[in-house]
């Protein structure tokens, strides 16, 4: 058997040493095939500068994980940690120690949508699928998702997202999912923006192609834009953000009572819109993507 090589050989110790306090160092120097004597000579050694700078990377990897609930993978977290430090590590560095650590995110599983419609007002699909918007209020995207809690009992989630830097405009939980959850999450986003005059696309549910939501873009001025029946992904940017609400949040807690479920989503959608960096957005958060535009 040909000899590890001296890299080879101090990925094994920092994998021992990472998994030292879970399982004896005996049992994980037996199954590397390296003798005990060997790797407390290597333990016992003067770090180098590059080791040393990788324990201090360590620890704030894994503060940045405690703080996010593990949900990031090795990319947000190269730019969480970089922002964090100021520095400009490579995601491989990144990546490596989070391995080292067993630090690995959650894993989304995406389910089709089917749509169907018996509707009073049905619109176009104006969107086409063109996700990118040159400035705040330009495209809005809406949706209605249904989370459970408790023994079968359920809320209903309306939100509508900017296409421009991906933030949540506004949104409302109900036990209702009627025409006033929809209309009551227009009529929050225009107030929060009233000189908007966007293009809002959203599927073809009832309360989108309803007599009153008609009446609501009369009022307010906005374009409709709606799918085509059946293909969910003609509002991929908020049917993306519910896998991203549910994977980061919803399906990583057992969520036993209303309050908790209504604190939860507040509590995630903050984080979501202040905290949460996006690569495209060079490491920033959709809110202080969205403020660079304004100012």
């Amino acid at each position: 058997m040909p000899r590890l090589s001296l890299v080879r050989q101090k990925d094994i110790y920092c994998v021992i040493t990472a998994l030292r306090e879970k399982y004896p160092i005996v049992k994980l120097c037996e199954v590397a095939g390296i003798a005990r004597s060997s790797y407390y000579k290597w333990l016992n050694r003067k770090a180098s500068i590059s080791e040393l700078v990788n324990q201090e990377l360590e620890k704030k990897i894994i503060e940045i994980a405690e703080q996010v609930n593990h949900i990031y993978g090795y990319r947000r977290m190269t730019l969480a940690v970089n922002r964090a430090l100021h520095t400009n590590y490579n995601w491989k560095r990144i990546r490596r120690i989070m391995r080292m650590n067993q630090l690995f995110s959650v894993i989304r599983r995406k389910k089709p949508k089917w749509f169907k419609s018996t509707a009073e007002h049905t619109a176009k699909n104006m969107l086409c699928r063109q996700f990118h918007a040159a400035q705040p209020n330009e495209k809005w995207c809406t949706d209605v998702t249904e989370l459970k809690y408790g023994n079968g009992c359920k809320k209903y989630l309306s939100a509508i997202i900017d296409l421009y830097d991906r933030s949540i405009v506004s949104y409302i939980l109900s036990n209702k999912n009627d025409n006033k959850l929809v209309m009551d999450t227009i009529k929050r986003a225009m107030k929060r923006n009233p000189k908007a005059r966007p293009m809002i696309h959203s599927d073809r549910g009832f309360q989108y192609t309803s007599h009153a939501y008609r009446q609501l873009k009369e009022k307010f001025q906005f374009k409709l834009s709606m799918s085509r029946v059946a293909k969910c992904l003609d509002n991929q940017p908020i049917e993306s953000f519910w896998g991203t609400l549910k994977a980061e949040y919803y399906c990583l807690h057992s969520i036993e009572s209303e309050n908790e479920l209504i604190r939860g989503i507040h509590t995630y959608i903050d984080f979501y819109q202040n905290e949460r960096v996006v690569a495209k957005f060079n490491g920033l958060t959709p809110s202080e993507y969205r403020n660079k535009a304004i100012i």
